[in-house]
């Protein structure tokens, strides 16, 4: 995989082997970048199931203060922390952590986030943890959560409304905004 625009364009790194991931494709994440592109100049993200980080690392190369990975499984974190050293980030503007993130959230209490990708392997889609994911947005902070095409869009909490759904074959995208 690459990354697409930004200060670190063209920069490549792997994708973890085997099905417990599924990097997002160029056509969605050219998309969802070119709806948030505005947001993310100096945004605090949270990746909150980073595989390989892409999401990430392209929030970053467009601009993003800080952006925290987040990641369970064991052989997608190596990946990702081999791919955060490869792309030459530091720490004070990259984190790899390899945790379950409800575990991670209930950790870090008080991170606030700008922006969260929430892009769950499809049949791991828990929605009590993506309510949890809500209550980290800083106010009119944004969450894209991508989800199976098939079901209709995840209702997930108070406090944040729907503001955009798009479709991409069997994927799809739904924006959360937290209201103030």
């Amino acid at each position: 995989m690459r990354i697409i625009t930004g200060r670190l364009k063209g920069r490549t790194f792997k994708t973890p082997n085997g099905y417990r991931t599924h990097p997002m494709g160029d056509r969605i994440k050219v998309a969802l970048f070119n709806t948030i592109a505005a947001e993310i100049p100096g945004a605090r993200v949270l990746d909150a199931y980073a595989g390989s980080g892409a999401l990430g690392f392209e929030a970053l190369s467009r601009g993003a203060e800080f952006v925290q990975l987040v990641e369970k499984d064991g052989r997608a974190y190596r990946v990702l922390r081999d791919n955060v050293e490869a792309i030459g980030v530091n720490e004070s503007e990259c984190k790899a952590t390899r945790a379950n993130i409800s575990s991670w959230l209930k950790q870090d209490k008080d991170a606030m986030f700008d922006i969260i990708f929430a892009d769950p392997p499809f049949d791991e889609l828990n929605l009590s943890t993506i309510k949890e994911l809500t209550h980290h947005l800083t106010p009119e902070g944004l969450m894209v959560l991508s989800h199976s095409g098939r079901e209709a869009v995840p209702t997930v909490s108070t406090g944040v409304v729907v503001v955009d759904n798009r479709m991409y074959g069997e994927a799809a995208l739904s924006y959360y905004r937290k209201e103030q």
